[in-house]
């Protein structure tokens, strides 16, 4: 694919990056490497990229902590920033029997706790966490007490198992900047999207990354209303992040709205996204 050439300093908020390459490449039937991910961030203009493990990249009943740490080894002499994937023990549905089942939920040893929390935080490796509740579970109380205390940005994956109203509810009260990846209506949930945009007005530490929004209404919605609080998101690998970059370029949009979704709100949420940033 040609390199695109687009004037704009471009950085991702949402990649993936499994240690797992050849059990991706025999499920994918594609190559899904670190330096095929560079590459293709690099034929997209893209400078610098959030990576993080997939949600359920690991051992049936393990947790996260080897997926994790071979992220961030394998983002070291790269453009990636190793976020940290957590998972809870709480359902995070809506049913009354989900609600009763949280009430006696625990924490099962390769569930994310308060001090795995602390060591992620102030390992210089990780520069924040994801967090993907409808494969993963939510975090108990203690365990989002002490995220709200070490105060790094949450990517977290919605939809409809995890709508923006759960969001609101489980995370948007406390003090922790949130990005809620695809809008919060990933796949393609129209209505759930806006109900994440309507959020904006509500809540000042709420963000949303543009991976797999598809509906450029909705995008220039987005731009034009909170310029400040959308963040580009590729959803690479499982999309070419030239798709992604591309779709925002031909938004009705000024050049600046564009800059501030490629580069100047992103850096904003993550430090380390900035220029000059190594």
């Amino acid at each position: 694919m040609l390199e695109l050439n687009h004037g704009f300093r471009v950085v991702d908020l949402h990649a993936r990056l499994d240690p797992s390459d050849e059990e991706e490449v025999a499920s994918r039937g594609r190559e899904t490497t670190p330096e095929a991910l560079e590459r293709e961030l690099h034929q997209a203009g893209v400078v610098r990229a959030v990576v993080s493990p997939s949600p359920g990249s690991h051992p049936s009943g393990g947790g996260y902590l080897r997926a994790n740490n071979a992220v961030a080894r394998l983002s070291v002499d790269r453009p990636f920033l190793a976020f940290a994937r957590i998972d809870g023990p709480r359902d995070p549905s809506s049913r009354a029997s989900a609600r009763l089942r949280n009430l006696t939920a625990s924490r099962e040893p390769h569930h994310a706790d308060p001090d795995d929390i602390e060591q992620y935080a102030y390992d210089d490796r990780f520069h924040g966490f994801t967090l993907a509740p409808s494969t993963d579970g939510l975090p108990d109380e203690e365990t989002l007490d002490q995220l709200e205390d070490v105060g790094l940005p949450v990517v977290v994956d919605g939809g409809r198992e995890f709508p923006p109203s759960a969001v609101a509810e489980t995370l948007l009260g406390r003090e922790i900047p949130v990005v809620l990846s695809s809008f919060g209506g990933y796949p393609l949930d129209r209505d759930l999207m806006l109900e994440a945009i309507d959020l904006l007005s509500q809540y000042d530490r709420l963000y949303l990354d543009t991976r797999n929004v598809r509906f450029r209404s909705i995008l220039e919605r987005a731009l034009l209303e909170h310029p400040d609080r959308v963040l580009f998101g590729s959803g690479a690998p499982e999309a070419h992040p030239s798709v992604g970059v591309m779709e925002i370029l031909t938004l009705d949009v000024s050049e600046d709205a564009m800059r501030r979704a490629f580069s100047v709100n992103p850096s904003r949420v993550v430090p380390g996204l900035a220029p000059g940033e190594t």
